[in-house]
Formats: C-alpha cells, structure tokens, sequence
C-alpha cells in the first residue's frame, strides 16, 4: 500500500440526453476500445426499445434495474493461519454500483442473436422485472455469503 494520500476521483460529466451520472458511468464500461461515441449510440437504441416495450420512462426502468442488481454483501477471501476462509463483508457504495453495471453488461454480452442493443435492452428489462442472469448472480452471491456466515468473525 502507498504511504501517499487517497487519490480524489475525477468529476465525470454527465451523459447528453438524460444528464445523468450513472448513465455516463454505464457507458464508460459499455465503451469498446475508446469509442465512446458508438457506445452512447448502443446505450440510447437500447434505452428507446426499453422505452418501447415496457411503456414507462426508460430512465426509471434503467436506474431500477440496477438497484435490484446491486449486491450489498459479497464474500472475500481471507488467509487465516494457512486455511483460506470465504468472509461476507459489506459492499461499498461506489462498488455496488460498478458490480452492477459490470453484471448487466457481462450478462448482455453473453446473450445469443440480435444486435448488442437489442440484448441489452432485453437484460435492462429482465433486471428490472427481478430476473435475468445479472439478478442471479447477485442471488448467488446472496448464498455465498449466507453459507459463510460462519466466518463473518475474521472480517477486517
């Protein structure tokens, strides 16, 4: 670990059409090879065909969908006298939501056929409606923890 001071995290600016800060956060980790230009046009087709089939304002659907991927608690692995133990620890704020994101996007990206577009506004809509394989894996890492529980003594 660095002896210096924390380093400060650089203002970001918000996205053009919704202004919104995690808006640009989803598409800095949408973006390919720098080309943030593509990845904004990938993220607002996804967002209108979101708008398009669930009826309601796509902004809502999509902050909603990452809030019911964010995990709050997740497992680290921690070394404790030559065994190595699965510990539940908190997640912070700032790493809820880039877990989330990163989820939605991976998920996404997985799915089969159709443009990325059309495969992310079908995971936004998934995880907004509570299903999909982004809100599987936070159940997963739900159980994880649940099951070393056990261990929640050697957090640190």
């Amino acid at each position: 670990m660095g002896r210096k001071k924390k380093s400060l995290a650089r203002p970001r600016q918000p996205d053009p059409r919704y202004g919104s800060d995690l808006v640009a956060r989803f598409v800095n980790n949408v973006m390919n090879a720098g080309n943030k230009s593509r990845a904004l046009r990938v993220f607002y087709e996804a967002m209108d065909i979101v708008g398009e089939k669930s009826g309601k304002d796509p902004l809502e659907v999509f902050q909603r969908a990452v809030e019911n991927v964010k995990p709050y608690l997740e497992v680290r692995s921690r070394r404790v006298g030559g065994a190595t133990y699965q510990v539940p620890v908190e997640v912070s704020p700032n790493r809820r939501v880039a877990l989330a994101i990163r989820w939605i996007i991976h998920f996404a990206r997985e799915r089969k056929g159709q443009s990325f577009s059309r495969r992310l506004a079908a995971e936004l809509l998934d995880a907004f409606q509570e299903q999909g394989g982004a809100v599987k894996k936070k159940q997963n890492t739900y159980k994880m923890a649940e099951a070393n529980k056990a261990f929640a003594h050697y957090r640190w």
